[in-house]
């Protein structure tokens, strides 16, 4: 991929809470908030920090399955219910999966490449607790090839990607492997315990470990997984502006408060087809390589990532599809400390999906806020010191079982 022809920068991110199991607010029994009334408590709060709505050329929302979830599709007419002064422009709603937020990312992009646009507003949402779990799992099974749902296990993506844990074992070794997921999991709540809109911001276990060292039941889950494996069944909303050189003067905003897109990649893999190796992921390995290169840059220069850890077998895939670690060398790889917050490449530094969450079409925007307020030092409690020859932050968003893939590089716009 070529080097970006145009300078694009992200700015103004902002979250809601990422709600469901683990939140003290949080009931089984409570009314469920709407993707409408979520994309305006994020697209306003981002708004606000831009000057109002009458800088926007254009906006975008990510999402997977609002129409089975809560019964809503067509989204992109809700950007007038969040701000009257959105009304009249052009406004679209993209889907990939657990992708859907960081397609969004990509369209902004697009936009103000193609000098369409100098200011989008971007949001991603979703909204899944309106269902009991095994529902959830029926609902988020459409990331796959439905045709094979029937062949499916009950909880079908933690079955897919149990399977693949069960391969990596086989492989290159149970113990260890185990050992770096619980030290996965370990990191994910102590990094959301540091960010208070995190899921787990409320999490008091002492012996995290232990916990995540919990045997997988196959009777009652998946065969080699257990629950503290998985990413959130997650309610939230993130927004973020994606603008132009001409974009950030009509803001006001500096370069300081602002990182700039320096490359992406985005691949797509056959949905229909099983993927030829189950410990490895092929797609997020092309499209890391793709958004590096486009950068112009190497992994060695990376400060800091934030990876689509649906569950701990991916963080550990993912890992080794960046390059940091050779074929079954990633478990050792965590154990020495290297992707927690004080280590040589700290990763999902507010919690990632184990731990701030994963509201599906969400994801992909707050990874991008979680590396804007990184690299310009706004991330409070949970920020990391970075080091001045590695400015650079990186983000992969998978949609599906490794089918489609999204990586961004940033980097502070000062840098």
């Amino acid at each position: 991929m070529k080097k970006l022809r145009r300078k694009v920068y992200m700015v103004a991110g902002s979250n809601t809470i990422s709600m469901g199991s683990g939140r003290k607010e949080f009931s089984p029994k409570m009314v469920m908030p709407t993707p409408e009334t979520l994309m305006k408590e994020a697209g306003q709060a981002t708004l606000l920090k831009i000057g109002g709505a009458q800088h926007v050329d254009e906006c975008v929302v990510g999402n997977f399955m609002s129409a089975r979830f809560n019964r809503q599709a067509h989204l992109g007419a809700f950007f007038p219910f969040i701000d009257e002064g959105l009304k009249g422009k052009p406004a679209i709603s993209v889907e990939g999966a657990c992708a859907s937020g960081s397609l969004a990312l990509v369209s902004g992009i697009k936009s103000v490449l193609a000098e369409t646009a100098e200011v989008v507003l971007a949001i991603g949402v979703e909204v899944q607790n309106t269902v009991k779990a095994i529902y959830c799992a029926d609902i988020l099974a459409g990331a796959g090839w439905f045709q094979n749902r029937k062949n499916g296990q009950a909880y079908f993506f933690p079955g897919e990607f149990s399977d693949r844990a069960g391969a990596y074992f086989e492989k290159y070794g149970r113990e260890k492997t185990r050992k770096a997921f619980a030290r996965w999991f370990r990191n994910a709540i102590e990094n959301a315990r540091l960010c208070p809109t995190a899921q787990e911001y409320h999490n008091t276990v002492k012996d995290l470990e232990a916990l995540g060292m919990t045997e997988p039941n196959g009777k009652f889950f998946v065969d080699h997984l257990s629950v503290y494996d998985c990413s959130k069944v997650s309610d939230g909303a993130s927004a973020i502006t994606i603008v132009s050189e001409e974009g950030l003067k009509r803001l006001g905003i500096p370069k300081s408060d602002a990182v700039e897109v320096v490359g992406f990649g985005h691949v797509e893999g056959n949905i229909t087809q099983q993927p030829d190796d189950l410990t490895e992921l092929t797609q997020s390995k092309l499209a890391v390589a793709k958004a590096l290169e486009s950068a112009g840059i190497t992994k060695d220069q990376l400060g800091t990532a934030e990876i689509h850890d649906c569950f701990t077998i991916a963080a550990v895939e993912t890992i080794e599809a960046m390059g940091f670690a050779g074929k079954g060398e990633a478990p050792d790889f965590i154990l020495d400390g290297n992707t927690s917050r004080t280590g040589s490449i700290p990763i999902n530094t507010t919690g990632g999906l184990i731990g701030w969450g994963h509201p599906t079409g969400g994801t992909g925007v707050h990874q991008a806020v979680t590396l804007l307020e990184q690299l310009t030092g706004k991330t409070g409690d949970a920020q990391i010191t970075l080091s001045p020859n590695k400015p650079y932050g990186l983000s992969i968003n998978m949609g599906g079982n490794d089918k489609t893939l999204v990586s961004i590089v940033y980097r502070n716009a000062n840098a």
